[in-house]
């Protein structure tokens, strides 16, 4: 469940939106490494998908 957390929180910082209470309970519950981890897999998930998205059009 700790792994579903970290994902949503990534989710929301990638949207831009959170709440400063949200953003304070984040950093008490959740581990930084875990945050770092997931946002490099969403990070590369969003560029290859991009990628994709560009070859599909360009075809």
């Amino acid at each position: 469940m700790n792994l579903l957390h970290t994902a949503k929180a990534v989710a929301w910082s990638f949207i831009g939106i959170r709440k400063n209470s949200a953003y304070q309970d984040d950093l008490a519950r959740l581990n930084p490494l875990h945050v770092v981890l997931v946002a490099l897999v969403a990070v590369v998930l969003l560029v290859v998908g991009m990628v994709a998205l560009v070859h599909w059009v360009v075809r």
